[in-house]
Formats: structure tokens, C-alpha cells, sequence
């Protein structure tokens, strides 16, 4: 056999059996061996003298194929020929290393973008429950830090401005951060927290309500009395409803008798807002010390504003037995369905002295958002009476969900991110491919309307999706991928307030993110006054709804990077954590404010997305737009939605009264034609 100058026999070559052919390795040898002996016993071609171009390249592939074989040959190569030949008898791991041989090395390490690191969701699996209680941890000990900045600088002022180490009232002076701080620590189990919020409400705040002047009725409902109403409930206050909340019991709890006290003075006095305007829509303003309301100088409200309240207006209704609070927040709802809408979509103000909207301004991020948020929220909050009396809030919102994906989604180019636009001159104006950070609340909100709180799993084994709420499923998804990226494009890691789009036909270019090695550098643009952060929460809400309901690891994962970077870059070493003026720049520069929402939502939302789900569950709880958690009405205690009750008895008065169409849309009356 040595003395062979030609290949073996493909019958020898194929033997299975004893002798040197066993192994691949071997013959492959014994081929290269035979091939080049072959090449030079040929005298009659293969003279010096008659030495050829040919003939040279010939030496150089077979002097070639032996240098690759000896560097290889410990990892077990195989010529493609040959290796077709014994492809059954090579492990799955072989075959790997044979594929990827011939595959040039990248010369640096790729930095794939979130979606492709996580598509592989047996990678996402690797980090046990241990890992995320850890993370869940650091959550609270950010919240912790947060807050001693907080009580060491500024007790008793709305917010903290961490550099300066002050404290400054910007929403009127009624400690709006100790409040919205409360339920985040009752659920964290952070009881140093709890018992030094619950002690400066129950000495201080009944006081300062008396004395203050201008508040804003919108921020003062959402923030504080929000949160004195999710603070008394996860207190116990709420006994018929606690027990599906799932926060663990501390010793130090706060007085939910106190906090349902402090809750009615404040509402009586907002309520103002409502029975000062000569239409359903409120003022914006109250004065709390002259228990007086007035509308904003330009004479309108936020439609956003004046139509976010119903939450926390039924649910103080419905702990303190008087059905005033209720009234008073649903005609607010009932009237907006008697106006003109743009496919669902509306004008982002409204006028309090006519009813109607002003202007054409379309957009679901600032004075648009929460509007949508709460036609669904409202319908979530009262269970007993989404099919009779309420369904006409989820009616308005799916309407407006088909006009968002009809008149206000896109696609970039080049890489196809989906986000939600604007039409600042309503429908016949031109698309704006603007989209607010406040935007991001919108996947968090499409996945709650589609599954309605329960996880997709149990929704699709109950045949309880509809093809509408599969399409809104998806764009929840993909609309989440597209705020996540808007993280992950900067230098920083953090989101801008407002991000551009590049779109087809739209030769507007303009500076990015800054980091390079995202793939979507190309798709997003951040204009200079747009790259500041205020430690917002709405992608991380959207990635904590999304977790509930998708059980995908991944938003989990996100949630851990966006983490990370605040705490990278915004945490202050002498206490709280801070606004940043640049994303885009290493190192950011400061803003020297720390929001209230900081504490309130995103470590509240990032604490529960890192949890278990058993954890205030979503079909048990809405959260209003504040973050805090408010029970879902579904005791018979609950004041009557039936056209006999006085509530309703007494909104058909006011509608009749307005003179309006609007008498035919009292609940149970149907939708006129």
C-alpha cells in the first residue's frame, strides 16, 4: 500500500474495520502523502528544467493543505470530501468544529445589539431565581440610598436636588416625594423607610394641605393622593381587598385610619377643579389654602391632564362610602365620549370653559399619554362592570388602539425599529417621526388591554385572544424593543427625553447616540435639546408588564442593564441619584435634580420586575400613572354602576342640563349611531 502512487479504492476507502483506515485522520495523511509523491516521481512533467507557473502553484496548494493539516490536526480536521464520507461516525461537536473552520475571526468582538444576545433565550435561563433576588436586592439598596439623600437634604420639600444638597418645592410644597416614596417602601419591606414616611405624613401633611397655595390637580392626584390611597391600602386600611396583594407584613406599618383622613381633605379640596368649571372638564389649578380653582393662564388643560384622575377619585369613592369623588372624576370620561375623534385619537388640549378641544395636535407622549392609559385602566379598575356600564371605555380605547396603528406607527430605515409618531397638525398635516420617552408606557398598556392581566400562556390555553389583541400583543413587543434601543444606542446607556426617527422619504439626518457599535445608530437621531434624562420609569413599566404577562426572560435582562446604568451614572455618593443634561457624552453632565418618580416608579417597577409574580398581580391590581397600586374592584360593596344608583341618576341631570348628546351616552344607553 505505501508503494501506491494513486488513492485508494473507494471500496478500501469505505471499509469499517480494522487496519489504519479506521481512523480519518490517518488516511487523510496517507492522501496528502500519496499526492504529493505522486507530483514529483513524475519525471517526464515534473523536470526542474521545464519548471512552470502551473506547476508552482500546484506546490504551493499542497506545501498549503500540509501546513493547515499540521495546525489542525489536534482538532481533528477532515477535508470536505472525505468528510462526507464519515459524516455518521463524528459527534455533533465534530461537525461544529468543521463548519466553523473556514470562518474568518472577527478581529474584534461584536457587540450585538440586546435582541440578538437574547434571542437564544436558553442564555437568559442561566441566571437562577438566587441571581434575580440578588438584583431585586440592589433595587431596594438603590432605593435606600435614594432616599437618605432625600431625608439628609431635603425632608419635607417636593424633591431633592442631590449636587446642591437641597431640597426645592416644584409641586407645590406638600413633601410630593415622601409620598410617593411610601408604598415603594411598604412593598420593599424597607421598614426604616416606611416608619420615617408614614411619621412626617401623619405630623405634617394635614398641615401643609391647609396652608399651601397653587397646586396642580393633575400631579397633586397622581402623586400624592395616589399614593396616600395605595399606602393605606397596602397599610391594611382596605381589609376586604388586601389580601391579594402578596407584600409581606412588617412590624412597622403606617396608620391607614390617618392616611384615609388626610386622603378626603385633600380630595375635597381638588375637587374644586371640578365644580368650579362650567363644563365636565376641571380647571387646572387649585388653590388649596382658599379652596379656590382657576384654569392655567392660557385658559386650557392637558387632555391628558384633565382626563388621568378616575382611578383614585373611584377608589377614594369606594373606601370612603360617599360616591361624590366618583361623580365628580367619571363625567370627565363620559363627556369625552361625546366628542369627535380622529380614528379613537384626540387633540393633546382641551378647553374647560367650552368642552372642546383645541387644536389638531395629535401625539401619545407629553399631554396625550395618559389619556390613553386611563380609558383602559378605568375599565381594568371596575371588573364587575366591564360588560354592561363601563364598556364604553373599552371601546374608546380600542378604537384608538386601530387609529395609533393605522395614523401613527412607522418603521426606520435602515433596520426596520417600530415606534409611534406624531401629527402635529391632525390628520392632513404632515407625520412628525418624533417619539417622547413618555411614549414607552404604551407596550406596557397594549399587553394589560390584550390579556387583560393574566399571562399570554393561560390567555391562549383559554381561548381568550382575539385577533386585534394578538396584533396589539406583537406591537407591544416590538414597540418595547424599539425604547430599550433608545437606551442602548447612547454613550450611556440611558434614554434621551425625546428620540427622532429616520424614516423613508425624511432626508433629515442628524446626530446620534453615540455609541458606535449599536446597530441601530443609523435609525435613531437625538437632537441636542433633546438628550437630557430625568430618571423616567416608562420603559421599565413596559418591561415589567411585558415579563408578567410574556413570562420572556429577556425584559428582565433589559431591565438589569438599564439598571446598571443609572446606577453607573446617576447615583450620587452623598445620597440620591441625579438628572442628566447629555446621554450622549462621557462623562454626562449632572442636572442636579432628583424627581419624585424616581423613587415612586422606576425602582418601584424594577423592584417587581426582578420579583416574583405572585407580587401585587396584574389582575388583582392597576397601577394608576403614578405607579401606585390600587386594588381591582370586585366586591358586591362596591357603589352600583345601574342606572337606578344616584351617582348615575345624578350625571344624567348634569348631561341633560349641558344641553348636550351627551344624555344618550349615560352608561347602559348604548353608543348613538
Amino acid at each position: 500500500m505505501s508503494g501506491a502512487a494513486g488513492p485508494l479504492p473507494y471500496s478500501m476507502r469505505d471499509v469499517d474495520g480494522g487496519g489504519a483506515y479506521n481512523n480519518a485522520k490517518f488516511r487523510h495523511r496517507s492522501r496528502l502523502k500519496m499526492a504529493t509523491q505522486a507530483l514529483f516521481t513524475n519525471s517526464s512533467k515534473y523536470q526542474c528544467g521545464k519548471f512552470t507557473v502551473g506547476k508552482f502553484l500546484s506546490l504551493l496548494m499542497v506545501f498549503g493543505l500540509i501546513y493547515l493539516f499540521a495546525q489542525k490536526s489536534s482538532d481533528g480536521f477532515v477535508s470536505g470530501e472525505l468528510h462526507d464520507k464519515v459524516e455518521n461516525r463524528h459527534t455533533k461537536k465534530d461537525s461544529l468544529k468543521i463548519r466553523t473552520f473556514w470562518r474568518k475571526p472577527p478581529r474584534l468582538p461584536p457587540r450585538l445589539p440586546p435582541n440578538e444576545i437574547y434571542k437564544n433565550n436558553s442564555l437568559l435561563l442561566q441566571s437562577p431565581p438566587s441571581e434575580w433576588a440578588s438584583r431585586q436586592k440592589k433595587v431596594k439598596e438603590a432605593f435606600e440610598h435614594a432616599w437618605s439623600g432625600y431625608r439628609n437634604y431635603a425632608m419635607g420639600y417636593d424633591e431633592l436636588m442631590p449636587l446642591s444638597r437641597r431640597g426645592v418645592d416644584g409641586l407645590g410644597g406638600l413633601g410630593a416625594t415622601v409620598v410617593d416614596s411610601l408604598d415603594t417602601a411598604i412593598i420593599m419591606g424597607a421598614e426604616d423607610v416606611v416608619s420615617e414616611a408614614s411619621k412626617w405624613i401623619e405630623d405634617n401633611l394635614m398641615k401643609k394641605i391647609s396652608e399651601k397655595g397653587q397646586v396642580n390637580l393633575f400631579e397633586t392626584t397622581i402623586r400624592v393622593l395616589g399614593g396616600l390611597l395605595s399606602a393605606y391600602h397596602l397599610s391594611g386600611g382596605d381589609k376586604a381587598r388586601g389580601a391579594d396583594s402578596g407584600v409581606p407584613v412588617t412590624s412597622k406599618r403606617a396608620n391607614p385610619e390617618r392616611l384615609l383622613e388626610v386622603s378626603k381633605d385633600l380630595a375635597d379640596r381638588l375637587l374644586l377643579a371640578f365644580t368650579s368649571s362650567p363644563t365636565a372638564i376641571p380647571l387646572s389649578d387649585v388653590v388649596l389654602r382658599d379652596r379656590t380653582a382657576h384654569a392655567a393662564p392660557d385658559g386650557l388643560s392637558s387632555t391628558s391632564e384633565a382626563t388621568t384622575l378616575q382611578l383614585e377619585y373611584n377608589y377614594l369613592s369606594t373606601i370612603s362610602g360617599d360616591s361624590k369623588y366618583e361623580l365628580e372624576a367619571m363625567k370627565v370620561l363620559q363627556h369625552m365620549h361625546t366628542l369627535s375623534t380622529v380614528e379613537g385619537l384626540v387633540p393633546i388640549y382641551i378647553n374647560p370653559s367650552s368642552g372642546q378641544f383645541s387644536g389638531e395636535n395629535i401625539r401619545l407622549g407629553s399631554r396625550g399619554d395618559s389619556y390613553y392609559e386611563y380609558l383602559l385602566k378605568v375599565w381594568v379598575q371596575q371588573e364587575k362592570y366591564r360588560n354592561t356600564s363601563l364598556k364604553y371605555l373599552f371601546e374608546m380605547y380600542t378604537e384608538a388602539m386601530k387609529g395609533v396603528r393605522h395614523l401613527l406607527v412607522r418603521k426606520t430605515i435602515p433596520n426596520g425599529l417600530v415606534f409611534v409618531g406624531e401629527l402635529p397638525y391632525g390628520r392632513n398635516g404632515g407625520f412628525n417621526p418624533k417619539m417622547d420617552h413618555l411614549v414607552c408606557f404604551l407596550p406596557g398598556t397594549l399587553a394589560l388591554g390584550a390579556t387583560k392581566g393574566i399571562t399570554k400562556k393561560k390567555a391562549i390555553e383559554n381561548h381568550l385572544l382575539t385577533a386585534e389583541d394578538i396584533e396589539n400583543l406583537q406591537l407591544a413587543e416590538d414597540l418595547a424593543k424599539t425604547c430599550v434601543e433608545m437606551y442602548f444606542v447612547t454613550s450611556t446607556g440611558l434614554a434621551p427625553e425625546i428620540a427622532y426617527f429616520h424614516i423613508e422619504g425624511d432626508s433629515e439626518g442628524g446626530p446620534d447616540g453615540g455609541n458606535k457599535s449599536s446597530q441601530y445608530v443609523n435609525d435613531i437621531i437625538i437632537k441636542p435639546l433633546d438628550r437630557h434624562n430625568l430618571l423616567r420609569p416608562e420603559t421599565v413599566e413596559s418591561l415589567f408588564v411585558l415579563y408578567r404577562i410574556t413570562e420572556d426572560p429577556k425584559y428582565r435582562e433589559w431591565g438589569w442593564q438599564i439598571f446598571q446604568a443609572f446606577e453607573k451614572y446617576t447615583k450620587v455618593d452623598s445620597g440620591g441619584y441625579t438628572s442628566l443634561d447629555d446621554v450622549t457624552s462621557l462623562p454626562p453632565p449632572r442636572r442636579d435634580k432628583m424627581e419624585t418618580f424616581f423613587l415612586g416608579e422606576t425602582l418601584k417597577y424594577l423592584y417587581l420586575l426582578f420579583g416574583e409574580s405572585n407580587i401585587l398581580p396584574l389582575d388583582k391590581y392597576v397601577f394608576n400613572t403614578e405607579a401606585h397600586p390600587l386594588p381591582i374592584i370586585q366586591s358586591v360593596e362596591k357603589i352600583s354602576h345601574s342606572m337606578s344608583h344616584p351617582v348615575h341618576k345624578l350625571l344624567r341631570s348634569y348631561l341633560v342640563i349641558q344641553g348636550s348628546a351627551a344624555a344618550k351616552l349615560v352608561p347602559g344607553e348604548g353608543k348613538p349611531g
